[in-house]
């Protein structure tokens, strides 16, 4: 490698670092946490602890971080999937929860917007659930859901990311559901920042809401974090922890240790107490360079955007024009991604775009990235 640090317990595994301009994903490594949070754990893996005691004095934390009545620490925003499912089935009944994953006798059918569907979906069945989707594609009415809630119907799922449609809206979900009695369960892995989205869908009256832990907040990555309404977060830790009685819990293989529950919990203090604006700024701020560093390049035009509804923080965006005529979307970043140090960047797919995600790109990183795409594109 050159220029960039690589690591003595990875070289020894053959595996070199990359720069990571595609965001917070999971395949990346999610994000890098602070070294309070890694002295965090360090403390926290020196002694033992009763378990129950911690996931009860974490909840509370993440309770209050999102105004909401309880919560709770889980493995990874999946496994919050997995949960909130599970709870909307059982409920506080310790024989459902120990009937999981069958569920016969059950409200067993988890209703979601065919536009929302992904490859993420799935969790919330894995617990025993049948996924019935309403609308067609980016299609949906108010009468579409309406008339898919039955007495089957456990209850309503609503995600939230970059790039799938809001259907009805989640304002209009909750309504339309709650006036059924049936409870809206939302997955929201990857909406933080903004630091207001920790508490937003509860304000709108969400039941349960989900986020990742190891994203925007900066704690380890197989942590997540699941808020809501008391009783149903009862459910949630009965599936999960079950630490009081015998049943074979569904969430027991998502169990989370102790040093990746209080790194979670130090990650979320200093994520809450910490400047956004300032945060937000040194984003601008490279992803300003690299578009200055890549505008004049025939066929290519560069904008910066950053609507939250669609990017994850400000960042150069590069269309391809219809007089271009250099490297593929796809030979583009297979060079990228070969170079050394290797650049991973968002785009490409169903998107005639290369989006550059600022918010992993560590100081210095900007320049690497703008010098690589002008020896591609320019050269």
């Amino acid at each position: 490698m050159t220029g960039h640090a690589w690591p003595e317990v990875y070289k020894k595994l053959g595996v070199a670092p990359i720069i990571n301009a595609q965001s917070w994903i999971t395949a990346l490594g999610g994000s890098i946490m602070r070294p309070e949070v890694l002295q965090a754990m360090d403390d926290a893996a020196g002694v033992f602890i009763d378990i129950k005691k911690l996931n009860l004095a974490a909840g509370e934390v993440v309770a209050t971080a999102c105004g909401a009545e309880r919560g709770l620490v889980t493995g990874g925003c999946a496994a919050a999937q997995v949960l909130m499912g599970a709870a909307c089935m059982t409920g506080t009944s310790e024989e459902k929860a120990e009937q999981l994953p069958d569920t016969t006798g059950m409200k067993n059918e988890i209703l979601l917007f065919d536009g929302q569907r992904n490859r993420y979906d799935k969790a919330f069945i894995t617990a025993g659930g049948k996924l019935v989707t309403f609308g067609d594609g980016d299609s949906v009415t108010s009468e579409d859901l309406e008339q898919a809630i039955t007495d089957k119907t456990a209850c309503v799922a609503f995600v939230v990311a970059p790039f799938l449609p809001a259907g009805i809206g989640l304002e209009e979900t909750i309504r339309i559901a709650h006036e059924r009695g049936v409870p809206v369960i939302v997955d929201a892995a990857a909406e933080v920042p903004p630091r207001a989205n920790l508490s937003k869908f509860h304000e709108m009256g969400a039941d349960l809401v989900a986020f990742s832990g190891g994203k925007g907040i900066g704690g380890p990555q197989s942590t997540g974090l699941l808020a809501g309404k008391a009783e149903l977060m009862e459910a949630v830790v009965m599936n999960s922890l079950n630490l009081d009685s015998s049943i074979a819990a569904i969430g027991r293989p998502m169990k989370v240790s102790k040093e990746n529950i209080v790194g979670l919990v130090t990650a979320l203090q200093l994520f809450t107490d910490s400047d956004e604006a300032a945060e937000w700024q040194g984003w601008h701020s490279k992803a300003e360079y690299v578009a200055e560093r890549l505008t004049g390049i025939d066929g290519v035009r560069v904008e910066i955007e950053d609507d939250p509804s669609e990017r994850q923080g400000p960042q150069p965006v590069l269309y391809f024009e219809e007089d271009y005529s250099g490297p593929s979307i796809a030979e583009i970043k297979e060079q990228l991604e070969a170079g050394d140090p290797g650049i991973f960047v968002g785009g490409g797919g169903a998107r005639e775009e290369i989006n550059i995600v600022m918010v992993n790109v560590q100081e210095g990183e900007e320049v690497i990235i703008a010098d690589r795409f002008n020896e591609i594109l320019r050269g």
